[in-house]
């Protein structure tokens, strides 16, 4: 973790922006009332609590966090470059004992394939709020990533892996074999502005806020790789949908797939709120851009 990778005062204007997008949408949805956080309040969101349609991923607030210069400075020890791309990645932000939604239950995975062995990816989340103990935060495996070649290669089958997703949903008696070996499970406790980074092969998930928080977790997920990395074919589909103010998955530089573009009801037709521009455009700066993959470094 970097503590205070954000300065403090900046991080909680972008949770206000958060804030204010939430609520640019015409509903009931009262921050201090815990009666309107139910899904007829809410954008469109998938069960995680993350939300990735509505241009939300390209608003202002989102591109000037991820430039902030602490959270670009880690990246760029991490992988000794300045010279990054960044994900297109969700904004989550999740509304403690909601009415309407039960707890999900823990789902611990990892965000890298079976089939790439060694580091391709650290995932990093912008701490715009206080993550305590009681409140949804982060949840990992300490040191799971350094047995992944192990179990992959001896408990399980080829054929249960899924080719070309960078994606594995671990089953409980399989988490008890990483158990065995000293790794157990352990809450990320944050403050705002903090900056948490992991390895993609570290086993980790998205923990509900327990019934004694009424925190409302404000996050931004933002990852970050060597240019270099992307190949000319995959840096021309990541501009395609950084020009569509699309999202794509935690990946910088791969495997770049655009999430759905639109939003529609369960009737089929488009949600009326939908958006094809950001609320708040950025501003395109050439740092932007070269991030963004639509301009060469």
């Amino acid at each position: 973790m970097i503590k205070g990778a954000v300065p403090h005062d900046r991080a909680l204007k972008y949770q206000e922006k958060a804030y204010e997008w939430m609520k640019s949408f015409p509903t009931e949805l009262d921050f201090n009332n815990p009666e309107t956080w139910v899904r007829k309040n809410l954008p469109s969101q998938n069960d995680i609590n993350t939300f990735h349609s509505y241009c939300v991923i390209h608003e202002k607030f989102m591109w000037d966090a991820r430039q902030e210069p602490g959270v670009l400075d880690a990246f760029s020890k991490l992988w000794n470059t300045n010279e990054l791309l960044v994900s297109f990645d969700s904004l989550n932000m999740t509304f403690p004992n909601r009415k309407d939604k039960p707890r999900k239950p823990a789902w611990e995975h990892i965000d890298q394939s079976p089939m790439r062995r060694g580091i391709h990816c650290v995932q990093g989340i912008i701490n715009l709020s206080p993550s305590g103990p009681e409140d949804g935060g982060l949840v990992v495996y300490p040191g799971s990533h350094k047995f992944n070649d192990e179990f992959f290669d001896t408990t399980t089958e080829r054929s249960s892996w899924l080719p070309m997703k960078d994606y594995y949903l671990f089953q409980p008696e399989q988490l008890d074999w990483f158990k065995a070996r000293g790794c157990e499970p352990h809450k990320v406790c944050a403050e705002v502005g903090d900056l948490i980074i992991w390895d993609s092969r570290l086993i980790h998930y998205g923990s509900e806020p327990s019934e004694k928080s009424n925190q409302i977790r404000t996050i931004i997920y933002a990852a970050y790789t060597p240019a270099s990395w992307a190949s000319p074919e995959q840096l021309a589909l990541k501009k395609k949908v950084f020009e569509d103010y699309n999202g794509t998955t935690h990946w910088p530089h791969e495997h770049i797939r655009a999430r759905p573009t639109h939003v529609f009801l369960e009737d089929g037709t488009r949600d009326p709120r939908d958006r094809d521009r950001p609320l708040e455009m950025p501003e395109m700066t050439d740092q932007l851009l070269k991030l963004a993959g639509a301009k060469m470094y």
